[in-house]
């Protein structure tokens, strides 16, 4: 028995050490990019934005308009509630309860709207960066490509010469 383990135990040894030369002798090239970086200098990107955010502001002065009436209708119960019977009152307070509920049914769909919209406006772009990301990485040969842009990365150190954001940003600003 003791000989078994120890052919047993070289066997596993030599598996290991060939295990460690064929990871040596396929060593992976890596890179990586910072495409919020990349993104940011893309004018069609820019144009995206501001559209979108102009949208939005449009959504959040509806709203606040919603908000300020149904404040309003609140504060003219509060002042007027004691002088109304308890009938014209349960009414009046299920008149701002729905109140309440169409704006909140309005803020979720405007919610939704504007997720829509983003994904609408920004995915055509985001669509072409990763396309060239992989063309970036198939070219290059490199085995993967990180996003340090994110700061969910993981990468707290890298050498600058694997950085590919600026070769990234030229490919964007050319593929037009």
């Amino acid at each position: 028995m003791p000989s078994h383990r120890r052919i047993v135990a070289v066997a596993a040894v030599l598996l290991l050490v060939a295990g460690s030369v064929h990871a040596q002798a396929t060593s992976s090239k890596i890179a990586y990019v910072n495409v919020r970086a990349v993104l940011a200098s893309a004018p069609e990107y820019a144009k995206a934005e501001s559209l979108f955010a102009k949208e939005v502001d449009g959504y959040r002065a509806e709203l606040a308009k919603m908000q300020q009436t149904l404040d309003s209708a609140s504060n003219e119960f509060e002042q007027s509630s004691v002088l109304l019977s308890p009938s014209a009152r349960t009414n009046k307070r299920k008149e701002l309860e729905d109140k309440n509920r169409q704006l909140e049914a309005r803020n979720q769909e405007i919610q939704q709207k504007a997720a829509a919209r983003e994904r609408e406006l920004l995915d055509p772009i985001q669509s072409k960066v990763s396309t060239l990301i992989e063309s970036l990485r198939a070219e290059g040969g490199y085995s993967m490509i990180f996003d340090v842009g994110t700061g969910q990365s993981g990468i707290v150190a890298a050498d600058k010469s694997l950085d590919l954001t600026q070769q990234l940003a030229t490919r964007l600003k050319n593929a037009k």
